[in-house]
């Protein structure tokens, strides 16, 4: 079992304990990843769009780190704080992935952590 770092200014600063995402048997685990702006350490400005791109471009590098990429998604999970901001964050989520279709599974909740409006995990193979 391998774990996964990423090195950014936020992820040094965070006193939470777990790893981005970690490697076992040829399949890696990313932790969910928010909105977070890594030089600031806080969401990102904007609404569902930019909170969107900002949290799958975070999930690519999660991604890219532990020798997978976008296109070895086997699957996500997309938790938003309102069920009417989908079809937004689908429109981002398409354009992401593009012809590559994971297997998804969106959960409404409440407030997110930081206030952010979308936190997405995900499951890829590595070679």
């Amino acid at each position: 079992m391998k774990m996964i770092d990423v090195d950014s200014e936020a992820r040094k600063k965070s006193k939470a304990h777990y790893s981005p995402a970690v490697v076992h048997d040829g399949i890696v685990y990313v932790s969910g990843q928010l909105p977070m702006d890594p030089e600031k350490g806080r969401p990102v400005e904007g609404g569902i769009e930019e909170h969107t791109r900002a949290a799958l471009q975070s999930l690519s590098q999660v991604l890219e780190a532990a020798g997978s990429s976008k296109k070895k998604v086997l699957r996500t999970t997309a938790y938003i704080p309102d069920v009417t901001l989908w079809g937004q964050v689908n429109e981002i989520y398409a354009e992401f992935f593009g012809k590559h279709r994971p297997a998804r599974t969106v959960v409404p909740t409440t407030e997110l952590h930081y206030g952010c409006l979308i936190e997405i995990d995900a499951v890829a193979f590595v070679d």
